[in-house]
């Protein structure tokens, strides 16, 4: 694809990019503050995470990240899709 396609699709040229480029370096950002500035990660399901864990054996741990793994998932992904599938089912 060509830079002046690119360009179109997006609404900005490279050299309006170049600029952003060069005021972000200098630690200038443009425009007006949206919010607060929060640290730390994101909250995925917009409340706080809790830690939920339970001991099991290193071959079903194996298991388990191997079944994650297959479903281009992460064990934790795995294992709260399950909890969710279950409490669906129970109407919880």
């Amino acid at each position: 694809m060509e830079a002046s396609q690119l360009e179109e699709m997006f609404g900005i040229t490279a050299e309006r990019i170049e600029e952003i480029d060069e005021m972000a370096s200098r630690g200038v950002v443009p425009g007006r503050p949206s919010g607060p500035v929060v640290m730390g990660r994101p909250k995925k399901y917009g409340e706080t995470m809790k830690t939920v864990a339970f001991k099991e054996t290193p071959s079903r741990i194996a298991e388990i990240d191997d079944r994650a793994r297959r479903l281009g998932m992460q064990r934790s992904e795995y294992l709260r899709s399950l909890v969710d599938r279950d409490l669906a089912s129970a109407g919880a």
